[in-house]
């Protein structure tokens, strides 16, 4: 009973990981919340690993076509300089400067950062800022396209993507908002958004395959961290198409009123 109880717990972690990963309300936060009703204690750097992958799989497998042109135009303009092919190197070009803010932060900083910032509290107030900053750009209709980017967008949403180190601040809320500020179009700014995520998510996860390793609870975790990971890659899916659909529709605004209140009930009741 024990077991049926604990995995049903992890399913729930799984199931909100990938809900909230995509969508810009917090995954991080999200999952600390529901350790706490659920009495659970916080899971170590393992569970964030294969969670986190799990998402990750998922957004390969929606952006694959995308990342396959970028690869084979981006291979095919440093051999040939063709402009037919400039535009697809140059989003990789950005995509890396993008990822450089949030790569050295995180590896020199993200242990600390979580430390101090991991409280129930602390998302609260991220979750009212991400509402502010979502609310702000609710609005804006960018016209820059893929093409149209530059050195300074892919920098200011790079250190967007830093910030969201904090627990509670949302990474796709952050680097999406960053990208609509920046005058991105919507299309534009939520691939670029999640194309910066997948360098920084596939480095946690190749510099977190020693600490999965070495992980006391492994064995006995394996089931329940098996059922979570499936839940974040079913969910990350469905959560990630169900994105794109309310970023064609413009409206963002639902998920500002959705951090509003749910950081304000975080700081009334607990």
């Amino acid at each position: 009973m024990e077991d049926l109880i604990l995995w049903l717990k992890y399913l729930v972690l799984g199931i909100i990981q990938g809900v909230t990963e995509p969508i810009p309300v917090s995954s991080s936060g999200h999952v600390i919340i529901a350790q706490r009703l659920m009495g659970m204690e916080q899971n170590g750097l393992s569970f964030e690993i294969l969670t986190n992958t799990a998402s990750l799989a998922a957004i390969l497998f929606i952006y694959r076509k995308d990342i396959a042109r970028l690869i084979v135009n981006g291979l095919a303009f440093l051999r040939t300089r063709k402009a037919e092919y400039r535009s697809d190197f140059m989003f990789v070009l950005y995509i890396v400067i993008g990822t450089i803010p949030a790569m050295v932060i995180g590896l020199l900083f993200k242990e600390q950062i979580e430390a101090v910032f991991s409280s129930v509290h602390t998302v609260a107030i991220a979750l009212l800022f991400t509402g502010v900053a979502l609310w702000l750009i609710r609005n804006l209709r960018g016209r820059k396209r893929d093409g149209d980017l530059s050195v300074k967008d892919a920098a200011i949403v790079g250190l967007a993507q830093a910030v969201a180190l904090i627990p509670g601040i949302s990474r796709s809320g952050a680097t999406v908002i960053a990208s609509i500020a920046v005058g991105m179009k919507q299309d534009t700014a939520l691939r670029f958004a999640f194309m910066l995520y997948i360098p920084v998510s596939l480095g946690g996860a190749v510099l977190g395959v020693s600490d999965i390793m070495g992980d006391p609870e492994r064995s006995t975790l394996f089931v329940p961290y098996l059922i979570a990971f499936v839940a974040t890659l079913i969910c990350t899916y469905f959560a990630m198409k169900w994105l794109m659909n309310i970023m064609a529709r413009g409206n963002l605004k639902y998920f500002a009123y959705y951090c509003f209140l749910a950081g304000t009930l975080l700081l009334i009741f607990l």
